[in-house]
């Protein structure tokens, strides 16, 4: 059975950092064609932040958190990674982890082309 599971959230102030570790159980990081990130403001739908690729690393990033967010894989330690750095108020969301099984032409920014999500952790910045 395929589990991911997200770890790292917290209470921030504004423009301090976090770093959100994604772990997978069931099966291994590298056999999953795309890596992303979503979040889920409160009251708001869940948004794209960031995805990255299997085959040559390449990344995406939603156009808010580009130069502030940073998302990486480590196949080794079968884990994927957030590095959220001078966090903003509007930043507060359930962030989750989210894989994807082939690499055909996608919607990266979609999160109904994802196949596997965990269960979120909670990042709230403070003003």
């Amino acid at each position: 059975q395929v589990q991911l599971v997200e770890s790292g959230g917290g209470l921030v102030q504004a423009g301090g950092s976090l770093r959100l570790s994604c772990a997978a159980s069931g099966r291994t990081f590298s056999s999953y064609a795309w890596l992303a990130w979503f979040r889920q403001p409160p009251g708001k739908e869940r948004e794209f932040v960031a995805a990255i690729s299997r085959s040559d690393g390449s990344t995406r990033y939603a156009d808010s958190v580009k130069g502030r967010f940073t998302i990486s894989r480590d196949n080794a330690r079968n884990a994927m990674y957030l590095q959220v750095s001078d966090l903003k108020p509007e930043d507060t969301a359930a962030y989750y982890c989210a894989a994807r099984n082939n690499d055909y032409t996608f919607t990266y920014t979609y999160w109904g082309q994802y196949d596997y999500w965990g269960q979120g952790t909670q990042v709230t910045v403070s003003s």
